[in-house]
């Protein structure tokens, strides 16, 4: 939250120079793309994007997967608001690398794209970047998680949720984050599964939803019972993995840390489900996505990054109802007042 107050004035022209509503003449088409329909982070985007489209006059158009990793779908999405004569594109990328030629393409053809959440691989494929410093957000939960153990973090048995075995650029930068923040050496920091600490259970590839939690939880205690700090990529895949522990009476002594902080995975702080969280701000970005699009339609001007990053950041936020030291962070029922945003 912090980092997004301190935007720069000229950041903030770039993005928000749209108090003017769009003339009623002029047709002005925008796509939104998210990995899938039915992720709540992605609905909660879709909300966003939908409603400073309807407040600024003009269409928005929105596609997604059918899983998480449908790149086909987001190829094929693209491919359409190019046909459709679309003005610009917000994306969340499934596949970050298989995603950039139909991008290419896209902006060959005259198309401002903008990522969202999920930065491109390269990043520079797209026009601008609106997410949430990953890394950071790693950082966070694998610091708690480091605090919440004590010492026995120097002997903790870790297990990982990631995503996908392409290693798309927002699981890499969770992933490492947290190692980072757990004092894990990671090695290549563009990567996961280089790393020989030998507190390292293994890596399962949970595809973001609850399905592959559980499934990938059961993997990871069948490598080690003993496991007992579990760190996922997002919400939905801790929600499986608690199940899964549940299920073998393991509930209660296995630390679970995520990212998202959607008002699920805030309950589920609450409830004791996940240890903490880091929140992201999805309607946030759509918000300044389509503003930013429409701004860059009357004006010409492309939006700028945050200070001394390589997109622009729209913050995170620390949520547990068990603080450490050293460590900012806000409890449950805080969170419950602003997720998602």
């Amino acid at each position: 939250m912090k980092n997004w107050m301190k935007m720069s004035a000229f950041v903030l022209m770039a993005s928000l120079m749209t108090s003017m509503t769009v003339n009623a003449n002029e047709k002005i088409l925008i796509g939104l793309v998210t990995k899938t329909e039915s992720n709540p982070f992605f609905v909660k985007m879709r909300e966003g994007a939908k409603k400073v489209a309807e407040e600024l006059g003009v269409e928005l158009q929105s596609f997604s997967g059918k899983f998480d990793t449908d790149n086909d779908a987001q190829v094929a999405a693209v491919e359409n608001l190019i046909s459709a004569g679309a003005k610009g594109i917000l994306i969340t990328p499934s596949l970050t690398r298989a995603i950039v030629p139909a991008i290419l393409r896209a902006r060959e053809a005259g198309l401002i794209v903008i990522a969202l959440d999920t930065e491109l691989d390269p990043k520079n494929a797209a026009d601008a970047t609106f997410a949430t410093d990953n890394f950071l957000a790693g950082v966070m939960i694998g610091k708690w998680a480091k605090a919440q153990m004590g010492s026995k973090a120097s002997t903790a048995r870790i297990g990982f949720l990631d995503i996908d075995k392409s290693q798309p650029t927002v699981g890499v930068q969770r992933d490492q984050g947290f190692m980072t923040g757990f004092g894990i050496d990671i090695k290549n920091p563009n990567k996961y599964g280089d790393e020989d600490d030998p507190r390292i259970v293994g890596h399962y590839y949970s595809q973001g939803n609850e399905e592959g939690g559980r499934a990938g939880m059961e993997t990871l205690l069948q490598k080690d019972p003993n496991l007992n700090v579990l760190y996922t990529l997002n919400e939905p895949a801790a929600a499986g993995a608690y199940e899964a522990l549940k299920a073998v009476g393991r509930e209660n002594d296995v630390l679970i840390v995520s990212v998202d902080g959607g008002c699920p995975g805030v309950r589920n702080v609450r409830d004791g489900v996940i240890g903490a969280t880091s929140m992201q701000f999805p309607l946030r970005m759509a918000d300044l996505g389509v503003r930013a699009i429409v701004s860059y339609i009357k004006t010409g001007m492309k939006p700028g990054a945050t200070p001394g990053k390589a997109f622009y950041d729209t913050g995170v936020s620390l949520i547990t109802d068990k603080p450490v030291d050293g460590l900012n962070s806000e409890t449950s029922k805080e969170g419950l007042k602003k997720c998602w945003g």
